[in-house]
């Protein structure tokens, strides 16, 4: 398999062209801080897979360009079934760390789990598209971003798995109370 690679970033759907900083909200603007909700910094970066844009059915057509989902990161040679909830990654000066599977429509769901994933930044610092990610460590290799959409969204009565999902501390805290909720039967 290639290096994970960050083939463009996007800041409100414009390209990045340039070294950009990365904070620990992302790319928010500094004035919106102030009234981010708290768990802003478990989704300060959204990545999805181009293969995702290409990945058409047949019979099907789609008119949607890289950058349409709102994503911040373009990957190539990462999906849903190669990343892991705590996968933390180098880029330039920043270290993220994946936090949760990106939005879940039912669309997206019947499409093939292709919901791209989150990041928190661990570590602020510059960093720019067309580079690869350094994979520093991966704690949960058997909490692929597929596998949580399937526990969450899929398999609901299986709670021994939930339990098992739930265990994961580095999954966002959103996920954990919604996977505690079902464990304690609401």
């Amino acid at each position: 398999m290639e290096e994970p690679y960050i083939h463009k970033i996007f800041v409100d759907r414009i390209e990045q062209k340039e070294p950009i900083p990365l904070k620990k909200y992302g790319f928010v603007d500094v004035a919106k801080i102030a009234t981010a909700k708290s768990d802003m910094m478990e989704k300060a970066v959204f990545a999805y897979p181009i293969k995702h844009y290409t990945n058409l059915q047949v019979g099907e057509t789609s008119n949607e360009k890289i950058g349409s989902k709102n994503e911040n990161f373009a990957v190539l040679e990462m999906d849903e079934y190669s990343v892991f909830i705590g996968d933390t990654f180098r880029i330039g000066e920043a270290i993220i760390q994946v936090s949760q599977p990106g939005p879940v429509s039912l669309k997206w769901l019947e499409s093939g789990l292709q919901t791209g994933w989150y990041f928190r930044v661990l570590e602020e610092g510059n960093i720019k598209g067309g580079v690869d990610l350094e994979l520093i460590d991966r704690p949960y290799p058997d909490w692929s971003i597929a596998a949580c959409i399937e526990v969450v969204f899929l398999n609901k009565d299986d709670l021994r798995t939930a339990d098992d999902l739930y265990s994961c501390e580095l999954l966002a805290a959103v996920w954990r109370r919604t996977l505690r909720k079902r464990l304690l039967g609401f």
